[in-house]
C-alpha cells in the first residue's frame, strides 16, 4: 500500500502545475487550499481533466474553485428550500393526525393509528419506539418540549415533530393508514405512491447538504417515475427513457416543484439561475452545457417555473 505523506502548501501547486493546471495567482491558491484542503479539487476536477487525469489546456485554478464555490452555493439554496418542504410535511402530518388520534402522545402514539400491514409491523414498532425515544430526550433539552411537559404534562404531535428528523417523517408516512396517506398527498395534487418514493429522496438530499458532501453531480439509488413536466419540457429520450430527471439533481427539483407553493419555487429557480450565470462567467476551458450535463438539468430548465401546477393532473 503506497503512502500518502503530507505536503506542504508549495508542493501542492508544484502537484498542480505539472498535472497541468494553470497557476496564475500563487498567493490566492495558496490561501484556498489553506482554507478549503487540497482535497476539494479530487472531488471536482473531473469536468476539467482528460483520460490520462491531466488538466484540459487552459484550465485555471479560479475555474476549478468557482465550481466548487457554486456547489457550495447550490447546497445553500437546496437546502434552504428543502426546510421550506421539511416544515409543510411537519406541519401537515401533525395536523392531520392530532385532528384524527388526538393530541397527547398517549393517544397519537397507539398502534391502531397506524397500518395494520403484517410486513410493515415491525417497521412501525421500530418508528414507534424513536418517536417515543426522542420524547425522552427531547421533553428536558428542547425549549417547547420541555415547556409541554413541564407545563402540561404532555408533548403533542405539532410540537414533537420539530424535534423528528427528516428521515423518521419519511418512514413515519410508510406506516400510516392509507386513507391518512392519501389524504396527505391530496394535498400536494400526488399520488401515495409518488410521495412513497419522494419522502426518502428528500430526506437523503437534505442530510447530503447538512454534511457539505457534493451536490451538482449526486446520483439517487432511486429514480422517480416519468411526470408531466419531463413531457412540456420535451426532455430527450434514450431507449425510451428520460435522460434527465430521473436520478440526478434535476430529479429534485421536479420533486421540489410539486412540494412547494409557486412563489417559493420562483424563487428558488431565480437564485438558481444567479448561481449559474456567475459559474458561466467563471468558466473558459469548458462550457456550462457540461455541467448542466452533470446536474442532469436540459437547457430550457427554468420552463418548469412557468408550467402550472394544474397541468399535473
Amino acid at each position: 500500500m503506497i503512502e500518502k505523506k503530507f505536503k506542504t502548501l508549495d508542493e501542492q501547486i508544484d502537484i498542480l502545475k505539472n498535472k497541468g493546471l494553470k497557476i496564475t495567482d500563487v498567493r490566492y491558491t495558496k490561501e484556498v487550499l489553506l482554507r478549503e484542503n487540497y482535497f476539494f479539487i479530487n472531488g471536482y476536477r473531473h469536468l476539467f481533466v482528460n483520460k490520462d487525469r491531466t488538466f484540459k489546456q487552459g484550465t485555471t485554478f479560479e475555474e476549478l474553485y468557482s465550481l466548487f464555490l457554486f456547489d457550495r452555493a447550490l447546497r445553500n439554496i437546496i437546502f434552504k428550500y428543502l426546510l421550506v418542504i421539511e416544515n409543510n410535511l411537519k406541519s401537515i402530518f401533525s395536523y392531520q393526525l392530532s385532528k384524527k388520534y388526538g393530541y397527547k402522545e398517549k393517544d397519537y402514539l397507539k398502534n391502531n393509528n397506524f397500518t395494520t400491514a403484517p410486513e410493515k409491523q415491525a417497521q412501525l414498532n421500530d418508528l414507534l419506539r424513536k418517536m417515543k425515544r426522542q420524547i425522552r430526550v427531547n421533553g428536558s433539552q428542547h425549549t417547547a418540549t420541555q415547556h409541554y411537559a413541564s407545563n402540561y404534562g404532555y408533548i403533542p404531535l405539532w410540537i414533537l415533530v420539530k424535534v423528528l428528523s427528516f428521515g423518521i417523517i419519511s418512514e413515519l408516512y410508510q406506516v400510516l393508514k392509507p386513507e391518512d396517506q392519501k389524504e396527505i398527498a391530496s394535498i400536494f395534487g400526488i399520488e401515495v405512491d409518488t410521495l412513497i418514493v419522494y419522502l426518502p429522496i428528500l430526506a437523503n438530499y437534505r442530510n447530503l447538504c447538512a454534511h457539505e458532501d457534493i451536490l451538482y453531480e449526486n446520483k439517487t439509488q432511486k429514480e422517480i417515475d416519468d411526470t408531466i413536466y419531463h413531457k412540456i419540457l420535451g426532455i430527450e429520450k434514450e431507449e425510451g427513457d428520460y435522460i434527465y430527471g430521473k436520478r440526478d439533481l434535476f430529479a429534485l427539483v421536479i420533486i421540489m416543484k410539486q412540494l412547494l407553493q409557486a412563489e417559493d419555487f420562483k424563487n428558488m429557480t431565480i437564485e438558481l439561475d444567479n448561481i449559474i450565470q456567475t459559474l458561466n462567467y467563471n468558466l473558459h476551458s469548458i462550457s456550462i452545457d457540461k455541467v448542466f450535463k452533470r446536474m442532469g438539468f436540459p437547457l430550457n430548465w427554468m420552463d418548469l417555473a412557468k408550467i402550472e401546477r394544474s397541468s399535473d393532473k
